[in-house]
């Protein structure tokens, strides 16, 4: 079943959350766990993250640098196809346009067909760490938008290969990233809320945000929206703070800002146990007030760890 179906026909409001792929070398049991986990929230979709290249340099024994590049986290569209042949539950893999040509993201929404995966979340990506912006692959897509109108295209048999004979629509429902705090690289919200409208022109049939903090930065971002025209629901994205160190590398690698308050509060606390804590309260009022305002799902980002999400959970669904 697609997202926006499980959305329209959902009575209150949708709990799901996001996976990330194991390690190259690790097995596919830790992600089961987490699901299992969480199964007891009726979660009718899951995300899995894809994770581009990375670049890296070896040393050679006569003092050079050998460049290298690697895939720490394969396995997105594998791990769709095992999550939902084990439990039922509609897989969300991620649909990257860095890293990817136009024949590339082709062949992967091809497997995906297959697969009978058809549900994707198309993002533009970050660009690679030795990277100071986003390069997109040669005869690759620069903007989600472009990535999004691709794959909307193949809805209607639209393939690169025109002198396909036969060729047989897929039926993917898209979603797509927004950002509350606006995105990095946007000069304000408003820009940014154009490219998120440019998103859903192209093609997308729901937003996803980035994790944030503070309720009113979201709820001001969803009436902009509306007043730029967009239509398609928007579901907020959740990570619990757990360390000290998240006060400084959250900001760092989301761009986002932390309430006075909960500084504060996580300042305040002796150890990493006791920041735990405190983002599963702050949490648990957050997801409250965001339930009672009737949003259609909340979407908890656990980067691989679920115990606080389960907590949160327990108390909001």
């Amino acid at each position: 079943m697609k997202v926006t179906e499980h959305l329209e026909k959902a009575k209150d409001t949708i709990f799901s959350f996001e996976i990330l792929p194991p390690l190259k070398g690790q097995n596919i049991n830790n992600i089961f766990g987490a699901i299992d986990q969480l199964l007891e929230f009726d979660p009718p979709f899951v995300n899995v993250t894809y994770h581009r290249e990375e670049v890296v340099y070896n040393k050679l024994d006569n003092g050079l640098l050998e460049q290298k590049v690697v895939k720490k986290r394969p396995g997105t569209v594998g791990i769709c196809a095992a999550i939902q042949s084990k439990y039922k539950i509609d897989a969300v893999p991620h649909i990257l346009c860095g890293g990817f040509t136009k024949e590339d993201t082709e062949n992967v929404l091809i497997d995906l067909n297959f697969l009978s995966i058809d549900n994707v979340l198309a993002l533009r990506g970050d660009s690679m760490k030795n990277q100071t912006s986003f390069v997109p692959e040669p005869d690759g897509h620069r903007f989600a938008s472009e990535l999004i109108a691709q794959i909307k295209g193949m809805n209607k048999g639209v393939y690169l290969d025109k002198d396909l004979k036969n060729k047989t629509k897929t039926d993917f429902c898209v979603g797509g990233a927004a950002y509350p705090e606006k995105h990095f690289e946007a000069p304000n919200l408003n820009t940014d809320i154009q490219r998120a409208k440019e998103k859903v022109e192209a093609g997308a049939e729901y937003l996803t945000t980035q994790l944030f903090f503070d309720n009113e930065k979201f709820f001001h971002f969803v009436d902009q929206c509306r007043k730029a025209g967009i239509t398609v629901p928007i579901i907020p994205g959740i990570k619990p703070i757990a360390t000290k160190r998240h006060l400084s590398i959250l900001p760092t690698i989301f761009h986002c800002d932390l309430p006075d308050d909960l500084i504060k509060a996580v300042a305040d606390c002796k150890d990493n146990k006791q920041v735990r804590q405190v983002g599963i309260e702050w949490g648990i009022e957050q997801c409250k007030e965001l339930k009672k305002a009737g949003v259609p799902a909340i979407h908890y980002y656990s980067m691989g760890k679920v115990d606080n999400v389960e907590k949160i959970a327990r108390e909001v669904f």
